[in-house]
């Protein structure tokens, strides 16, 4: 039994394909937990999204997704829904970098969540509004970007053998974090050296999975934002995320991912009598639905 286990582990594994086009349905649980710098707990947001992909006949221009529904909760206040997202359908198209006039990244229009109410109606601050756009890129960054191969540079196509690890292609990436009015250009984020990491072979729901660590190493962030008409605010910092995926050996789909994100900033502007620091941890886990 031993040698067998052995063997089986030893691969080489074939991360190479493309997942199987059939309808799927996921659900992604974010926390957001701020800090002082004293170590002292601030307040806490936690988001609740859930999503279908809907195979399309001609893949060519992207894929479909619906966003069945997104949750909010602050602290622990009473959930809400954000009912101008629920069953909201746009098309992911991973060739849209949104830096060339193209389109949005990957096709995620920003319009979308410039005014949202929530199901109290209640308008959600600036704050809550571009994290939960955040939510769609943090969750096509794992299923969509990491966990597929690549058609150029290397990728989980690459890994073969437990313990392998590649550098991927999304290293040192400067990306534009402008949003609306709100957040100006300049604005960054910066990937430090990504790293791709075939760990082993585990389950996840009865499915034989491989298990992928990826780590964005030391990033970089800096957000300019508009504080009165004469002038903005400038927020730097530093940011480390990394997690785990589970790829499904039979269907190349993510079974069950992880992130950790953790944050230290500083804002500052020109006629404040001090700079502002802020410590963020961000925990995700994204869950694929088995039906039936």
């Amino acid at each position: 039994m031993s040698e067998q286990l052995v063997k089986g582990l030893r691969g080489p594994f074939d991360l190479s394909s493309d997942r199987k086009r059939e309808a799927q349905y996921f659900r992604m649980d974010t926390k957001f937990i701020h800090f002082g710098l004293n170590g002292k707990r601030l307040g806490t947001e936690s988001y609740l999204l859930k999503l279908q992909y809907n195979p399309k006949a001609s893949p060519e221009n992207g894929d479909q997704y619906v966003c069945l529904e997104l949750q909010l909760q602050t602290n622990d206040s009473t959930p809400v829904t954000i009912p101008e997202l629920r069953n909201w359908t746009y098309t992911f198209n991973p060739m849209l970098s949104g830096a060339d006039g193209s389109g949005p990244l990957w096709g995620i229009s920003q319009d979308k969540f410039r005014n949202l109410i929530d199901s109290l109606g209640k308008a959600l601050p600036f704050s809550i509004r571009y994290a939960i756009y955040n939510n769609f890129i943090d969750f096509h960054s794992v299923n969509d970007v990491f966990s597929r191969p690549m058609k150029f540079g290397k990728g989980i196509q690459d890994l073969k053998d437990i313990g392998q690890r590649i550098v991927h292609p999304a290293s040192f990436i400067e990306a534009s974090v402008k949003f609306g009015a709100e957040i100006k250009p300049g604005s960054t984020f910066q990937n430090g050296e990504v790293t791709l990491e075939l760990k082993g072979a585990s389950i996840v729901d009865g499915a034989p999975c491989a298990l992928v660590a990826y780590d964005a190493g030391e990033s970089k962030l800096k957000m300019i934002m508009p504080v009165s008409i004469e002038q903005e605010s400038v927020t730097e910092g530093g940011s480390h995320y990394k997690g785990d995926m589970y790829v499904d050996l039979a269907t190349r789909w993510v079974r069950k991912a992880t992130m950790d994100e953790y944050l230290v900033t500083e804002t500052n502007a020109r006629s404040w009598p001090s700079k502002i620091n802020e410590y963020t941890v961000r925990h995700i886990l994204l869950h694929l639905i088995v039906h039936g």
